[in-house]
C-alpha cells in the first residue's frame, strides 16, 4: 500500500476530493435536468444522467484542467474513453451517495452552509467574509445565491456521507507496525551486470533484416504533414479592451443598485468557549455558568479568564478576542446573541455545536453606504464585461459568417473587427498547448482538411475556448512523406541489433541464475548497497521490485531482471535488517497515509454495494457521443 502511495503521490489528494466533494460551482439545477431521453448517458434507477449534464461535466472538468494546467493543458487528456468512463463513474456515484443520503434523511444544517461559505478564501477581503465580494463572485460564475447555497448544501451532505464511510476503516496497532517494520526493513544487495554492449558483437543480422522491419513497419518512418498559417482571433476580451464606459453609465449604475455598495454592520466580540466533548454537556454548561457569575462580578477579568479557561486555541491567547465578522459568519446562535449585545455588554451562556459561549462585545463598526470613487472601479468592468458579452454574441455570427462569405482572405474581417493578423511557425495535425489557440484540435482539423490544404481558403469559425473565436488560413503545406529506407537503414540496423543483444543477455542471465541456485557462484559481484522500500535509489527500479520479492528465508538469496535497453541484472541478498526506528512525526505520516488507503478502499466498497443494490446502466454509445 505504501508503495502505491510513493509512486503515485496523487493518490490521497484524488480520494480527499472524493470524500470532501470540493464546491466546484456545477449549478444545483445540472443535478436537477432529466431532458432528452434516449440520449441519456446512464440511469441510477428511474435517475437519469443527460447527455447535456454530462457533456457540461466534461466542459467544467476541462476548463479546471485549463486553469490548473495553463500552456501545458492538452484537451486530449479528457477526450478518450477512459476519461470519460471516470467522469461518468464520478457522476454516477454522487447520485448513488444523493439518494442513499436521502434515505438516511441526512442533510447539512443553516450554521453547516454559513461556516463553509465564511470559510471560502474568494469570499474574503481583508480576511474577512465579504457580502459583496460574494456576491461578485457568483455573478462571475452566472450563479445566484440561492443556487450556490443549494448546491453547497448538496455538496456538504454528500461530503458527511461519504466521510462517514471513510472514517469507519480502523487500522489496528499490529497491523500498522508490520506494515511500518516491512516499509523501513534494510536489505543488503549486490549486483553483477550483463551489459547489452557486451553482446552487439555476437549479434548476426540477416541481410534483409532492416529492409524487412522497414516495410512492415514504414508509419513510423513518416514525416507527419505541416502548415504554416495565419489567423484571427475574435473574443470577448478583445472587444472588451475596444470599449468605454463614460461617466454618467457608472453613476447611473451605482444609483440603481445602491444596496450592493453597502458595507454590512460588523461587530467584535471576545468569547470563552466552555467545549462539551471532555466532560459532556452538562459539566461544560456548569463551568459556563460559574465563570459568567465571576465576570458579571469583576468585568475586567475577562480576557483573563479567556486565556485560562478558554477551550478556543485560536482566540484564547488573545484573551478571548475573534475580531470583527459580519451577519453569516458565525453559527446562528453565537450571532444572534452577538447581534443582540450593546457595546461593551456581556451576554448570558449561549450554546451552539461547540459547546457554551459567554461573549462580549467590544466594538461595533455600523453599516455605511461605499462612496462612488470607492466602487467606481469596479463598476466600470462589470459594466464592461456586459456589454463585451453583449456585442461578442451579436458579433460572433457576423464573424462565422464573414471567413466563410470572403473565404480567400482574413484581411477584411481583422479589418471590421479591428484584429491583428498572425502568423505561426510550422504546425502539425497533432493538437500541442505550445501552439496557443492553434494548438486546439479543432481548428487543427479544420485547417488540414481537404478545402484548407487544396484551395488555401479561410477554416470556419471555431470555438477554442469559451467566447473566443478563431479562423485560420494556411499560407505553406508540407505533406506527409516516408523517409527514404537509406536515410534510416543504419538506425533500423542498430536497433534491431540492440533488441537481439537484449535477448542473448537475457539468455545467459537466466542460465547463470540457474547455476547460482545451485550453489555456484563464481560471480566478481559489484559492492554491496544497503536499500529499503522507503529508500531503494543505489539500484534500477525493476531490480529494486526483484529484490524485495525475494524469499529472505534462506540466505544468500538470489534473483535475475531484465533492464529494457541496458542488459540484464544478476541479484545477490544477503542480509535482512530492521530499520531504523522512525520519530513521532515520520511513523504518524506513514500511518495517516495507511488510514487514507483504507479509507478509500471503504468508501469503493460501499459504492461498489450501492451500485449493486440500484440498477446502473451506461448507453455506451451515448457515453462515446461527442459534443456537437
Amino acid at each position: 500500500m505504501f508503495d502505491a502511495v510513493r509512486n503515485n503521490k496523487r493518490i490521497v489528494q484524488v480520494f480527499l476530493a472524493l470524500i470532501t466533494l470540493p464546491f466546484a460551482f456545477f449549478g444545483v439545477d445540472s443535478y436537477m435536468r432529466n431532458s432528452g431521453t434516449g440520449g441519456d448517458v446512464a440511469a441510477i434507477g428511474d435517475m437519469k444522467i443527460t447527455q447535456q449534464q454530462f457533456q457540461q461535466t466534461l466542459r467544467e472538468q476541462q476548463e479546471r484542467l485549463r486553469t490548473q494546467l495553463g500552456a501545458q493543458f492538452d484537451p486530449k487528456l479528457l477526450d478518450n474513453p477512459e476519461a470519460r468512463k471516470a467522469i461518468l463513474d464520478d457522476l454516477i456515484n454522487q447520485r448513488l451517495l444523493l439518494v442513499e443520503a436521502g434515505k438516511n434523511h441526512m442533510f447539512a444544517s443553516d450554521d453547516a452552509v454559513r461556516r463553509a461559505i465564511a470559510g471560502v478564501d474568494a469570499f474574503k477581503v481583508d480576511g474577512k467574509f465579504s457580502n459583496e465580494r460574494y456576491e461578485a463572485a457568483l455573478r462571475a460564475q452566472g450563479m445566484s445565491p440561492q443556487g450556490f447555497e443549494a448546491q453547497l448544501r448538496q455538496d456538504l451532505t454528500l461530503q458527511q456521507l461519504a466521510g462517514a464511510i471513510g472514517q469507519s476503516g480502523i487500522v489496528s496497532r499490529t497491523v500498522g507496525d508490520r506494515l511500518l517494520a516491512l516499509q523501513t526493513e534494510k536489505r543488503e544487495v549486490a549486483e553483477y551486470r550483463l551489459s547489452l554492449d557486451s553482446y552487439l558483437d555476437k549479434v548476426k543480422l540477416p541481410d534483409d533484416a532492416a529492409r524487412k522491419f522497414y516495410d512492415e513497419n514504414s508509419a513510423q518512418f513518416q514525416t507527419p504533414e505541416q502548415a504554416k498559417a495565419e489567423y484571427v482571433v475574435l473574443s470577448m476580451e478583445t472587444i472588451g479592451a475596444q470599449l468605454s464606459v463614460s461617466e454618467a453609465e457608472i453613476k447611473a449604475a451605482y444609483d440603481s443598485h445602491k444596496e450592493r455598495y453597502v458595507q454590512p454592520e460588523e461587530r467584535r466580540a471576545s468569547h470563552i468557549l466552555i467545549s462539551s466533548e471532555k466532560g459532556g454537556k452538562d459539566k461544560a454548561k456548569a463551568k459556563a455558568e460559574e465563570l459568567l457569575t465571576e465576570i458579571r462580578k469583576t468585568p475586567a477579568a475577562f480576557a483573563d479568564l479567556a486565556r485560562k479557561h478558554s477551550d478556543d486555541p485560536g482566540s484564547a491567547a488573545k484573551g478571548g478576542d475573534l475580531g470583527f465578522f459580519a451577519r453569516g459568519m458565525m453559527v446562528k446562535s453565537f450571532e444572534d446573541s452577538a447581534f443582540g449585545l450593546k457595546d461593551g455588554e456581556v451576554s448570558g451562556v449561549v450554546e451552539s455545536d461547540f459547546g457554551f459561549h459567554i461573549i462580549k462585545l467590544t466594538g461595533v463598526h455600523a453599516a455605511k453606504e461605499k462612496p462612488l470613487a470607492e466602487v467606481k472601479d469596479e463598476i466600470e468592468a462589470e459594466l464592461k464585461k456586459t456589454a463585451a458579452s453583449r456585442k461578442f454574441a451579436e458579433a460572433a455570427e457576423a464573424f462565422s459568417n464573414m471567413v466563410y462569405e470572403q473565404a480567400d482572405s482574413l484581411a477584411p474581417v481583422a479589418e471590421k473587427f479591428k484584429l491583428t493578423i498572425k502568423q505561426s511557425d510550422w504546425l502539425g495535425r497533432q493538437a500541442a498547448p505550445a501552439n496557443g489557440v492553434l494548438g486546439n484540435e479543432k481548428i487543427l482539423a479544420a485547417l488540414f482538411s481537404g478545402d484548407s490544404i487544396q484551395n488555401k481558403r479561410n477554416t470556419e469559425a471555431v470555438e477554442v475556448a469559451p467566447n473566443t473565436l478563431v479562423a485560420a488560413r494556411i499560407l505553406d503545406y508540407k505533406a506527409a512523406a516516408l523517409q527514404p529506407f537509406d536515410s534510416v537503414k543504419a538506425g533500423i540496423e542498430t536497433l534491431l541489433k540492440r533488441k537481439e543483444a537484449l535477448v542473448l543477455a537475457a539468455r545467459d542471465g537466466a542460465e547463470r541464475l540457474e547455476a547460482l541456485k545451485k550453489g555456484e557462484d563464481k560471480l566478481g559481484w559489484g559492492a554491496v548497497k544497503t536499500v529499503s522500500r522507503l529508500d531503494a535509489r543505489g539500484i534500477p527500479p525493476l531490480a529494486a521490485q526483484a529484490v524485495f520479492r525475494m524469499d529472505a528465508g534462506k540466505l544468500p538469496a538470489y534473483a535475475g531482471v531484465e533492464l529494457p535497453g541496458e542488459g540484464y541484472a544478476l541479484l545477490k541478498l544477503g542480509k535482512v535488517l530492521p530499520g531504523d526506528k522512525m520519530d513521532d512525526a515520520a511513523r504518524k505520516g506513514m500511518l495517516q497515509q495507511l488510514g487514507a488507503l483504507l479509507s478509500k478502499e471503504e468508501v469503493q466498497t460501499y459504492l461498489a454495494a450501492l451500485r449493486a443494490r440500484y440498477k446502473v446502466e451506461i448507453n455506451q454509445v451515448a457515453l462515446e457521443a461527442k459534443d456537437k
